[in-house]
């Protein structure tokens, strides 16, 4: 076949691809698969593949506690924006993302729209998810009666709104350009009657008197007419996004939260996307954020609530200590710490180092340094969370950290470090057994760690947590059994890692 031919091969497909996006998306993708052909060679990432040249984010089939994405084992690390990227019309999500790739951070949560909230809610000042006034975008159209309390018209949940759908489908171009995965989450509970008074799902927020019930009842099933508005939004979100690699779908952003657990509502929007996404040829993970606290659990649940069968990522909140990765390891799926609440930057450090070590495969940190107008992270950070470029900066180094093993053949096991640690102090392994051990220390200053190991040589290197330099390293010979190994001294945390040589 001919170079030309090949030319117009290439754009007949990419025109074939384009059918179901708006006409933005159309637009922008085309020119962009027009100089790839042009040009000869791959210069920008594809918006939308088809289905034999890329496969979307999946469970590793070797290791499923991790990730198979673009070819590479991947474990998702960063710290990211408080979920309105998308909704927010006024936050320059561009910028954002190119803050997250200059730490080479590779995951955002983004809500869908369905929920907002007001200025001021949880002390949270310029807050992304509180849209100043006229701001809000979301998946239902404007209708032409004024009335929105934060300005703007009411909605008409009968129709969508493609300038949305065209900023939704844009921040998913633009993320993956940038390594990065976009978690897309549905839903998310009313914390109180503020949150729901700005729903476009309350009836006094839209035309077709859908909503009338409580905040509460919203995710019960009890109103039919609203739970077909759910599952229109879900069927028209899947849809649109169905052709990226770099999403997977959360259901419902902490369903356990003064809403009860809702879990017939979850199992029905699990089987939506389920549904929807059986004429297409990949498919896409879908996460359920748990409850593993006691207070959050069922009266009638102890210890843990078992999942969704249609779930493969198990997201949890708050979760420090991690206990989470070993109450839900046996289940062989991706264990997530989704996000972080209130607490220092050391706090989300030490925090995101016990997670992934402890046998995690995601680690998000609840960053309020990124706002409108600091949507390079460089906003000062107020309650409940933290973030910034020093926080940035250390994160970096987990993630470094983690990638410079072949993480996929490693599993938790701490009992490979022998004797007792320090009071107030914890150790953690990640071990390839004779192989590869990453070890973390949260705690102390300076530690004298006991650690089985195989006949061989090593090499041992001790990792500053908040600069990445190799404070201290040595090469041994082993005959086997327990090796005693003393750290540099240091500052709250530190980590090791040992190595055979071959």
């Amino acid at each position: 076949m001919s170079e030309q031919a090949n030319r117009i091969l290439s754009i007949r497909r990419t025109s074939d691809l384009l059918k179901e996006y708006d006409a933005d998306v159309r637009l922008i993708v085309f020119v962009r698969s027009v100089l790839l052909v042009l040009a000869g060679n791959l210069l920008f990432a594809c918006v939308a593949q088809s289905a034999d040249e890329v496969r979307p984010i999946e469970l590793h089939p070797e290791n499923p506690h991790y990730f198979l994405w673009r070819g590479k084992p991947t474990v998702l690390i960063t710290s990211a924006e408080h979920y309105g990227a998308v909704l927010n019309r006024a936050f320059d999500y561009k910028k954002y993302l190119k803050t997250l790739q200059s730490y080479g951070f590779n995951l955002t949560r983004t809500f869908s729209g369905a929920y907002c909230e007001p200025a001021g809610a949880f002390k949270i000042k310029n807050n992304t998810l509180a849209p100043a006034k006229g701001q809000l975008i979301c998946p239902w159209a404007r209708s032409q009666v004024p009335g929105y309390p934060n300005g703007g018209n009411k909605f008409d949940l009968t129709k969508w709104d493609p300038a949305y759908f065209n900023r939704l489908c844009n921040f998913v171009v633009e993320a993956g350009r940038r390594g990065i995965v976009v978690e897309v989450v549905m839903f998310c509970p009313f914390y109180d009657d503020s949150m729901w008074k700005l729903s476009p799902m309350n009836a006094v927020n839209n035309i077709n008197g859908i909503g009338k019930l409580p905040r509460y009842d919203v995710y019960t099933l009890k109103d039919k007419k609203l739970t077909a508005v759910q599952d229109a939004m879900v069927r028209r979100i899947v849809q649109k996004l169905k052709d990226f690699d770099n999403v997977y779908y959360e259901i419902c952003n902490e369903p356990y939260e003064r809403s009860g657990q809702s879990e017939a509502w979850q199992t029905r929007i699990a089987e939506m996307i389920v549904k929807v996404e059986k004429r297409y040829p990949f498919k896409h993970l879908i996460a359920q954020n748990l409850p593993w606290r006691a207070q959050n659990l069922p009266k009638d649940v102890k210890n843990k609530v078992m999942p969704n069968p249609h779930v493969s990522v198990l997201n949890f909140h708050g979760a420090s200590p991690p206990n989470p990765v070993a109450l839900y390891y046996g289940l062989n799926k991706v264990i997530a710490y989704d996000e972080t609440g209130r607490g220092s930057n050391k706090k989300h450090r030490t925090e995101g180092w016990d997670f992934i070590i402890a046998g995690g495969g995601v680690y998000d940190n609840l960053d309020l340094s990124f706002t409108v107008g600091h949507e390079d992270g460089t906003a000062k950070t107020n309650a409940p969370g933290g973030g910034g470029p020093v926080l940035h900066k250390q994160l970096k180094i987990l993630k470094d950290f983690i990638n410079s093993f072949d993480f996929i053949k490693m599993k938790p096991n701490n009992s490979v470090i022998k004797g007792k640690v320090p009071e107030k102090v914890t150790a953690r392994a990640l071990v390839q057994a004779g192989r590869a051990y990453a070890i973390y220390i949260n705690g102390g200053s300076e530690a004298k760690l006991l650690v089985e190991l195989p006949q061989g040589a090593y090499r041992a290197e001790w990792v500053n947590t908040k600069t990445g330099k190799v404070d201290k390293k040595e090469k041994f010979e082993h005959s086997g059994g327990n090796r005693t190994l003393h750290s540099p001294k240091y500052v709250d945390d530190i980590a090791l890692r040992i190595r055979k040589l071959i």
